[in-house]
């Protein structure tokens, strides 16, 4: 099936500029945009969210952004409906479609065709494997696996923490062998009306770094306390899962006067470090990734025009 239409599939970490460069590939496509973000769902949380802005959004269609108010629940089974039913409908209409986001586990979902998806992933556990490498270090958990999936544990690298990781939340949370969820996830994949084509946007650290602290001090600029205002004053208490997350969080603080401004920046900018540097692991997991170097001089466009001869 090489027939089958390529879609463009566009990750990265935050900052790194990848809404401007799905636009500059849709623009040249003629395609629609699906968000694959989880914080772009929320209803009214537009600025700490950098959704792209509403002349962006009329220019191209973009789906599957302001899904839902912040008090209610959306999981990655919700997302993963939603998008294939949408990129069926694009694509049904004889239309392109780019998918954009940071969010790995949304992107997993829509282009792996994941058949563990019903199961989401565990937190808890989670923590708990990584708790272990912290303890016993990757050694001890690729043993475990080898014993249990000595297929997988070929195939993974003893210090590829995030697909170790992955491997044994499934097998320790479905009873079901990685080597065999993979097999199926591939036979999903390729019974898929399209193709998919992931290219990662990557960025020299400390250029990355800057772009982020900047990018906080402008959303300060642009009004995000007093959409973080309206949202409690619209009926959040605070405790809602976009408000106790990235920055949120603090700007939430800052509001009640549990921390100054001055305070509050500068634990957003080193979280909002992190948290990229956690999507960059997280990336990193798949397979079929190719990573595309960019640097801030370089244009939407020219990225785009790279994607695309790629």
């Amino acid at each position: 099936m090489n027939d089958r239409p390529v879609i463009y599939t566009i990750a990265g970490p935050t900052a790194v500029g990848k809404t401007d460069v799905a636009i500059a590939v849709a623009n040249s496509l003629d395609a629609e945009i699906i968000s694959a973000d989880s914080r772009q769902i929320y209803i009214g949380l537009d600025i700490g969210t950098a959704k792209p802005s509403f002349e962006e959004r009329k220019r191209i269609p973009h789906h599957l952004i302001d899904l839902v108010r912040p008090q209610d629940v959306f999981t990655v089974v919700d997302f993963q409906k939603l998008a294939t039913g949408t990129l069926a409908d694009i694509t049904g209409r004889g239309v392109n479609a780019v998918i954009v986001g940071g969010t790995g586990l949304y992107i997993r979902a829509l282009i792996d065709n994941p058949s563990y998806q019903d199961q989401p992933s565990d937190p808890t556990l989670r923590e708990q494997l990584l708790d272990e490498i912290n303890e016993k270090g990757t050694e001890g958990l690729h043993s475990e696996l080898v014993k249990i999936d000595p297929e997988a544990a070929e195939k993974i690298h003893p210090n590829n923490v995030p697909r170790l990781v992955r491997a044994l939340e499934v097998i320790r949370s479905t009873g079901r062998k990685f080597s065999d969820v993979v097999r199926q996830d591939r036979e999903n994949r390729e019974a898929l009306p399209y193709r998919f084509r992931l290219i990662g946007l990557n960025m020299e650290r400390e250029l990355l770094y800057e772009r982020i602290n900047r990018r906080v001090v402008k959303m300060i600029g642009d009004g995000w306390l007093d959409e973080v205002r309206g949202a409690l004053d619209g009926g959040c208490d605070g405790t809602e899962k976009p408000l106790t997350g990235l920055g949120y969080r603090e700007i939430v603080k800052v509001i009640r006067n549990e921390l100054t401004l001055d305070e509050a920046i500068p634990l957003i900018q080193r979280d909002t470090r992190r948290f990229a540097k956690r999507q960059m692991t997280f990336f990193r997991g798949f397979e079929n990734i190719q990573w595309l170097d960019i640097t801030p001089e370089m244009s939407p466009e020219t990225i785009a025009g790279a994607i695309l001869k790629g």
